[in-house]
């Protein structure tokens, strides 16, 4: 497929949205290794998820204020418990994120087991319709992400466990509906991951593994007709190991 106006058309908005993704969840990505707790992300984005289809089960508009409500009420319900527990039982707190995880995916499949499109609507919670982002949700988006990074770099240090919690559900959230499943965990773990051992412009490296996964990735979709989404999961791993290879040659 070549590259024209109706593929650039396609590609720029899902572009922006993957943008958006990787400033808000790299940092805090970043936090949640220091935490120890990798697998945060995909129990609350589950939680969140299984908010969204719960309220599909009701019929309300999928596009609606209803289900924004339903998957952000979901998701700080699961934070606020896992603030809990993590107050409560650290030692085992990860044991708990996975059965939080494996819970809320149950819940969703149990949801879905009566729905003819079941199928497809789990698959978009957890590979995502980035391709679908629609030019007129970015500004509304950019202001959610914005307010987002200005708390977190903001007030950082007085958030607290449970100021951490909520503002990562509410990330995690809103971008389990813009990108799906596989891309926020890809987003959160994967740049920080390579560059854990960075000693300088950590931030600035693991922006450019973002962004670049996500151009890289798009590109590739659209020239070889592939999912976008395990496209751009990929292309964002591959480059993480390639700039982990090169640093530790360069360490070495």
């Amino acid at each position: 497929m070549s590259f024209d106006g109706a593929l650039f058309h396609i590609l720029w908005p899902a572009l922006v949205a993957g943008l958006l993704v990787t400033a808000t969840l790299v940092p805090l990505g970043m936090q949640v290794l220091e935490r120890g707790i990798v697998f945060i992300d995909l129990a609350i984005a589950q939680i969140a998820g299984a908010g969204i289809i719960f309220a599909d089960a009701l019929g309300w508009e999928p596009a609606g204020v209803a289900v924004q409500v339903a998957a952000l009420g979901a998701a700080l319900a699961g934070a606020l418990l896992l603030t809990w527990t993590e107050r409560r039982w650290p030692q085992v707190q990860e044991a708990i994120i996975g059965v939080a995880f494996v819970v809320a995916s149950s819940a969703a499949v149990l949801l879905l087991a009566k729905n003819p499109h079941g199928g497809e609507q789990l698959k978009d919670l957890l590979a995502g319709q980035i391709l679908w982002v629609s030019p007129a949700s970015l500004p509304p988006q950019a202001l959610v992400y914005g307010v987002l990074l200005a708390l977190w770099f903001g007030l950082r240090e007085k958030l607290g466990r449970m100021g951490f919690y909520v503002l990562f559900a509410c990330a995690v959230t809103a971008s389990v509906q813009l990108v799906g499943l596989f891309l926020v965990f890809t987003t959160l773990v994967v740049p920080a991951l390579a560059t854990y051992y960075s000693r300088s412009r950590r931030f600035l490296k693991a922006y450019a593994i973002g962004v670049l996964g996500y151009a890289l990735g798009l590109a590739a979709s659209a020239m070889g007709d592939l999912p976008s989404g395990a496209m751009i999961v990929c292309a964002m791993t591959g480059l993480a190991i390639a700039f982990a290879a090169v640093s530790r040659h360069r360490t070495a």
